[in-house]
């Protein structure tokens, strides 16, 4: 049975009234590419997607319990290498098995299961014709000491063809001295995932030391992550993949000073956004060329409020004007059971209509 808005409420605690009735007086809605039904129609139709790349996207839309919405729930399990294996199943041991990843997946009623070449391509005779595969081609691993921070690759986009992915997913860490490199490897593996006909799902992190000022960090300010996005999309990322904004004015603190970095218009903090966390995700649909390239919002690391986390990032992605969310170790890291319960939570949110764009 799925969440009632009063159960929602209680969830979002005492957010709930600054969450659920907030306007957005920045970027009208009106402005945006909203996620429907008709999405593919109304919004890549128009771009130059080739017909395979527009039924991949239909597919991953169509999937899963919110299929027909436009909005996606997908559940990443790339953190065996992003994170190391020991310490992302060691809360639950049976998900080392590629086979669990998927069930839960499945069962989970997502739109999409995301991972490895190693962990898709174990178990996809089985699998790949029962829920979409969306293969991430490149990661950060941590056995080299000491740890190095990069992005690399760990297959071919024409391994990802072949084991019958609708869509393939990488990682670039914007601002970091490897960005210009990943920046030229993802463009032409994206590049070639639309030749095959596959859709394109960009990690846009950030990743730069100097991004945390006297103490503040702004890897996830709203004008870096935003821009992150916009240069995802530069590249022609169908979907790209942000964290939640959890602060702004990346810019002015790197700017302080004796210090210049980048651009910026003040507006971009006076206009585009206010820090309410809906604005500033406004915003980062607004830089995904005003929803044009869906913004999926990630679910973070695992807690003890996870089902309330969980459900207050899904309200706002969708009142912000996002395509959904990706939530992974607030699902595997638990029972079975549970990881169904949080990912329906998140499509509940979704489901019920009378949560509407702010």
């Amino acid at each position: 049975m799925a969440l009632e808005k009063s159960s929602i409420e209680e969830l979002l605690g005492n957010d709930a009234d600054s969450l659920l009735s907030h306007v957005c007086e920045t970027i009208p809605k009106e402005k945006l590419h909203i996620p429907s039904s008709t999405y593919v129609d109304d919004v890549w139709y128009h771009s130059d997607r080739g017909n395979r790349v527009l039924q991949n996207l239909q597919r991953i839309l169509n999937h899963g319990r919110l299929g027909g919405t436009g909005y996606v729930s997908i559940l990443p399990v790339d953190q065996g290498i992003e994170h190391s294996a020991g310490a992302s199943f060691a809360k639950n041991p049976a998900y080392f098995d590629p086979e669990n990843i998927v069930e839960l997946a499945i069962e989970g009623g997502c739109n999409a299961v995301a991972s490895t070449f190693g962990v898709l391509g174990a178990v996809s005779r089985k699998y790949a014709h029962k829920i979409p595969f969306l293969v991430k081609i490149n990661h950060n691993e941590l056995l080299t000491y000491p740890n190095s921070y990069d992005q690399i690759m760990f297959g071919s986009i024409e391994k990802a063809y072949d084991m019958g992915a609708a869509a393939v997913g990488a990682t670039i860490y914007f601002g970091s001295e490897e960005s210009s490199r990943q920046i030229v490897e993802v463009a032409k593996a994206f590049e070639k995932a639309h030749e095959l006909g596959m859709a394109t799902v960009l990690w846009c992190y950030t990743r730069n030391s100097a991004f945390k000022v006297d103490g503040t960090d702004y890897h996830a300010s709203a004008d870096l992550t935003g821009q992150a996005n916009h240069l995802g999309v530069t590249i022609e990322a169908d979907i790209v993949k942000q964290k939640l904004p959890t602060n702004n004015g990346g810019y002015l603190a790197l700017n302080s000073g004796d210090s210049s970095y980048g651009k910026l218009d003040q507006r971009i903090y006076d206009e585009l956004t206010t820090d309410h966390p809906i604005d500033l995700t406004r915003y980062q649909v607004a830089n995904g060329y005003m929803g044009r390239a869906g913004l999926i919002n990630s679910g973070g690391a695992s807690g003890k409020d996870d089902f309330a986390q969980a459900v207050k990032t899904a309200v706002v992605n969708k009142r912000a004007g996002g395509m959904g969310l990706i939530s992974g170790r607030k699902a595997f890291q638990r029972p079975m059971e549970e990881g169904i319960k949080l990912l329906n939570y998140i499509q509940d949110v979704y489901l019920n209509e009378e949560i509407t764009i702010a």
